[in-house]
């Protein structure tokens, strides 16, 4: 079974207006894309994996506007479970939360058991909140408790007002030591420091790391994977597409050619038989879900 851990809810059910098809140059070094998908678009794009996880962001209801407004639903975890509810068969919703709404901590609970979402999806930098504060701590609290495993954005970001250093993957092995039972999923793997990323999921049993977003950037994709070989954790890494930025195809491809741009050297390389474990790896019963 392929299973995609890292996917955003597209924004919009149908065809999408040409008016909202604003093009990105931020996400990918290789190519400029569009900001907006639709329902079809997610499900050409996720053409390889079993089942995926799928989720929204909430943001600071007194705070800063997300960065696109217009493109966001008025409500992220009614989004996500009305397209769970629709193909209940391919997909997994996670809600998330902001820690300074005073509704935070009922949202989530209206989410795990209403709504059927069973996970969170947090980015303390995009959401702009600091990670060990007692509002934030809550909610993984409340996770740790329900079973719910929670996704964090881990590493750097283009988006000017995200402070980087809330994502820092050492944030986490801070937050694992206090919830030892929660598990954690590392988006990203912390890229660009992933070595960092490495010595946090080596060191506590319930947190992972996925490799979305790094395959389109080969040399530091192989320096990561080379760092997850090299600290004996490759069997902590998860499949993820990161939808829209990449498809599931695109995902599995730059994970079986990350040997590639050290052809005919003798720099060492990422195991073959361990890159296929990781495509075929049963993340949801790692992490509670199956």
């Amino acid at each position: 079974m392929i299973i995609d851990v890292h996917s955003h809810t597209p924004q919009w059910r149908g065809a999408v207006p040409d008016d909202r098809r604003k093009p990105n140059s931020m996400w990918r070094p290789d190519r400029v894309m569009p900001e907006v998908y639709n329902w079809a678009e997610y499900f050409e794009a996720a053409k390889g994996a079993d089942k995926s996880i799928v989720f929204g962001i909430a943001w600071d209801p007194a705070g800063m506007p997300p960065p696109h407004p217009g493109d966001v639903p008025d409500d992220v975890n009614d989004a996500t479970a009305e397209f769970v509810r629709a193909h209940p068969d391919r997909l997994l919703g996670f809600l998330s939360v902001h820690p300074n709404d005073p509704k935070a901590l009922t949202e989530l609970e209206r989410g795990r058991t209403d709504l059927g979402l069973v996970g969170v999806k947090l980015g303390a930098n995009y959401q702009i909140f600091e990670p060990l504060e007692s509002r934030a701590l809550a909610i993984y609290r409340e996770a740790e408790r329900h079973g719910l495993p929670v996704l964090f954005h881990m590493g750097t970001s283009g988006v000017r007002m995200a402070p980087i250093r809330y994502a820092h993957p050492l944030v986490i092995d801070e937050i694992a030591m206090r919830y030892p039972d929660l598990k954690i999923i590392m988006a990203h793997m912390g890229h660009p420091w992933t070595v960092d990323t490495a010595v946090v999921i080596r060191k506590h049993p319930n947190v992972y790391a996925d490799l979305s977003g790094l395959f389109y950037r080969p040399y530091g994709f192989y320096e990561a994977m080379i760092k997850a070989t090299e600290w004996n954790v490759l069997h902590k890494l998860l499949l993820g597409s990161d939808f829209p930025i990449s498809t599931v195809e695109e995902a599995i491809n730059g994970l079986r050619n990350v040997n590639a741009i050290i052809a005919g050297t003798a720099m060492p390389r990422v195991p073959e038989d361990k890159i296929e474990e990781i495509i075929h790896r049963d993340s949801l019963t790692l992490l509670g879900l199956a």
